[in-house]
């Protein structure tokens, strides 16, 4: 057996490849540890060659920007003016609130709750700064944090997606010459996206019969949603009046309410009923005990549809009774 080479800056743990490497001696007053190690979520001596070089890449800028800093600048007896002047840019939260007022007045409250949550995290670890202030050293370190809470490298791609949109919006509202420093930040090509497989169909009856047996609200939307493959949020949202039992083919409507929209203007189309979903259909409209306008009111009001709450729910009682790491997402 040949034993795999491992990259410099690099050294294995289970089977997986990690970053470490020693912080210089001149700036370990920035650091709270004199070494970094970081998980590369990859058992690819390939891969974490790749990222090796990306991640001391990005260290040896930051920290030559950080030996940089400490330097007088020896220009700077040339300058007219040598005091700095105050950025009139924006707060990042000041352009999170452009951002909504401007693209999120239609939006589902998962558009809202996304944006200020991605928000919240850069302010938690770079602080609430004028958006031209940030630098892409900074977008770099953000993106190594995230990383090392353990989130995906798509799942990083998509909040940086978000806070580029919400900056450059401002940028271009007030007439802001900068750029913007989240654009172009390099994501390590790391194996760490999890194969998701569809659930079998033996699981799936499985899980249908256990609906039928418990016979409740929130088995109702599971079997609604395991025979028309409709996203969660669609039939949390579903009015009463959707659910047509009474025309020739038995079907549902699906259309933007006011308390939950669609996620592309193509997703309206009308979804045949049969076998185990329109068993739950016509529990929804026969529960007395349902006095309101909407399918299923223990996730949705007038105020929203939190298909959020209904997916965990969902998904904490399918990983307690049955095998199989299968999620339902909203």
């Amino acid at each position: 057996m040949v034993d795999k080479i491992v990259p410099s800056y690099c050294f294995v743990k289970d089977a997986t490849y990690y970053f470490s490497r020693h912080v210089p001696v001149d700036l370990r007053e920035h650091y709270s540890t004199n070494r970094i190690q970081l998980c590369l979520k990859t058992r690819s001596p390939h891969n974490a060659a790749n990222a090796v070089k990306s991640i001391n890449q990005k260290l040896d800028d930051y920290w030559m920007a950080l030996r940089l800093s400490t330097m007088d600048n020896p220009a700077l007896r040339f300058l007219k003016d040598r005091a700095v002047k105050p950025s009139a840019a924006p707060l990042l939260s000041e352009a999170l609130d452009t951002y909504l007022r401007l693209k999120g007045s239609n939006k589902a409250s998962t558009f809202h709750r996304g944006a200020k949550r991605n928000v919240r995290a850069v302010i938690d670890v770079l602080g609430d700064k004028p958006i031209d202030q940030y630098r892409s050293s900074d977008a770099a370190a953000y993106r190594d944090y995230s990383l090392e809470r353990g989130l995906t490298v798509a799942s990083v791609k998509r909040n940086f997606s978000t806070i580029r949109s919400i900056i450059n919006l401002t940028l271009s509202e007030q007439g802001i010459d900068c750029r913007n420093p989240f654009s172009k930040v390099f994501f390590p090509e790391l194996d760490d996206v999890k194969d998701r497989k569809p659930i079998p169909i033996d699981t799936l009856r499985l899980i249908q019969r256990r609906s039928k047996q418990i016979n409740d609200d929130r088995r109702w939307l599971l079997s609604l949603i395991s025979d028309t493959g409709m996203r969660l949020a669609e039939a949390a949202g579903l009015a009463k009046e959707d659910i047509r039992l009474d025309a020739e083919i038995p079907h549902l409507i699906i259309q933007p309410h006011p308390w939950r929209s669609l996620k592309t203007k193509g997703s309206s189309r009308l979804i045949p009923l049969v076998g185990q979903s329109l068993w739950a259909a016509k529990q929804v409209l026969s529960d007395s005990n349902n006095t309101t306008e909407f399918a299923f009111p223990r996730y949705t009001n007038n105020s929203g549809c939190n298909a959020g709450s209904a997916s965990a729910t969902l998904n904490k009682w399918l990983h307690n009774n049955f095998p199989g790491d299968y999620v339902i997402h909203s």
